[in-house]
């Protein structure tokens, strides 16, 4: 196959024409107008990108799957232009925290998975010794909630239970995934709208637990990653300890650098999440952070829910978003209004989260696999949502990047509107795990 005359975009680099060949479904050369050999994909007008790994998906499945599932949600994410994801282990039931667990979710995605995925192990309190039983089997790291997870069968950790798990997962030569909120910093709800559940969960609580899992880290030796930061007080800890030499990286989500806080008047409960969207200054002051490198990756936090669970007012609703389809498009829209390179953008949702975590994704050179996003960048449109319920917040919105085919491993699991309905993904393990 060849990928003829497009504009590749690869990390640190001005974007270039070129075409791309592909052999038994890996990347075999990229350059100028080199010779034709079988199937030829015409990408004149497109830009041709690696494919994007989501680092942080829900798909619930065994055990949810109403609210989302391995088929649908892997779906979604073909159309976005992402090739692989990293699913965690909330919140399928069984939760993803011991051997049997594993062996559930990855049979559940090897039947259904549209794209490759890998599994994130969960942290919680109990025997660490399941730890082991996940890390043999091949879990990229392990996932704790620092407060309330809202659902029964995953329990948060205490600082003692979060670090011991630290220890364990040092040994293993793993990382460490917290949901930073500090039980003690959060409020109860003084009403029922947006603006309590706002109010309930103030920026000061994301800071302080990631302040201390920072420290617990530190003694560990452990390396920790701290999911969907909300806010530039959040990212500059991180950054501060990381220029004292620390293991410590962070990502943050489209909702977080596209959506305000005053959006929910709007969304309703369809923007509801944990941390809450947060005003302008803060929004401004995420895109300030990943402008200057701070933010080391872009997830989703894909995690819908089935659409009863979104009634009854912000106290009652599930707090979660819908967004794997979006992710890649919202970040190249909303980053190119701001003037930021589209290569920078592009390796934060490609490369980055591949890197970080050590799987074999997110490359566009030879011998990689030959996983590509061809998008459109010339027009508007809405995204149509593959997804179970089809809820993302960003349904209708107009976007000027619009993913006109994917390829995973050289063949084509999503063009034109259409998912391949003999799209198969595989696991992917960590290679190796650094920040």
């Amino acid at each position: 196959m060849i990928v003829r005359g497009g504009t590749v975009v690869l990390p640190g680099a001005v974007p270039v024409l070129a075409d791309v060949t592909v052999e038994d479904g890996v990347v075999a050369a990229i350059g100028p107008e080199l010779e034709p050999s079988g199937e030829q994909i015409d990408a004149r007008g497109l830009h041709v990108m690696p494919g994007a790994l989501d680092a942080h998906v829900h798909f619930n499945e065994p055990g949810r799957s109403d609210w989302e599932g391995w088929e649908t949600g892997t779906a979604a994410l073909a159309a976005g232009g992402a090739t692989a994801c990293v699913e965690m282990p909330l919140n399928a039931h069984p939760p993803t925290v011991d051997g049997a667990a594993f062996d559930a979710k990855l049979a559940a995605a090897r039947a259904s998975a549209k794209v490759d995925f890998a599994l994130w192990g969960g942290l919680v309190p109990g025997p660490l010794d399941r730890m082991d039983e996940l890390a043999e089997r091949g879990v990229t790291g392990f996932k704790a909630f620092m407060c309330d997870t809202g659902i029964d069968d995953f329990d948060a950790v205490d600082d003692d239970q979060l670090g011991a798990g630290m220890e364990r997962a040092a040994a293993l030569g793993l990382p460490v995934l917290v949901h930073a909120e500090r039980p003690a910093e959060l409020r109860p709800m003084d009403g029922d709208g947006w603006r309590a559940w706002v109010a309930s969960r103030p920026p000061r609580a994301e800071l302080a637990a990631i302040e201390r899992a920072i420290a617990l880290a530190g003694q560990a030796g452990c390396s920790l990653h701290v999911v969907h930061v909300s806010t530039g007080a959040g990212v500059a800890a991180v950054a501060e300890a990381r220029s004292r030499g620390a293991d410590v990286t962070c990502e943050t989500c489209p909702h977080y650098l596209a959506l305000t806080e005053d959006d929910l008047e709007r969304l309703g409960t369809l923007g509801k999440c944990a941390p809450p969207l947060r005003d302008a200054a803060e929004r401004d002051a995420l895109w300030e952070h990943l402008a200057r490198g701070r933010i080391t990756l872009v997830a989703s936090d894909h995690s819908p829910c089935p659409p009863a669970m979104k009634e009854g007012g912000f106290r009652a609703a599930w707090g979660g978003i819908a967004g794997a389809q979006s992710t890649l498009a919202v970040l190249l829209d909303e980053g190119a209004a701001r003037s930021l390179p589209l290569a920078a953008l592009a390796d934060l949702v490609t490369g980055a989260p591949a890197r970080r975590f050590g799987l074999p994704k997110g490359r566009l050179e030879p011998r990689a696999d030959a996983d590509l996003a061809l998008v459109d960048l010339r027009g508007e449109h809405a995204v149509e949502p593959f997804d179970r319920h089809r809820a993302n917040p960003f349904a209708g919105r107009p976007l000027r990047a619009r993913v006109v085919r994917t390829l995973l491993r050289g063949r084509a699991v999503y063009e034109r509107g259409r998912v391949a309905p003999g799209a198969h993904g595989r696991l992917l393990t960590p290679e190796r795990s650094h920040p």
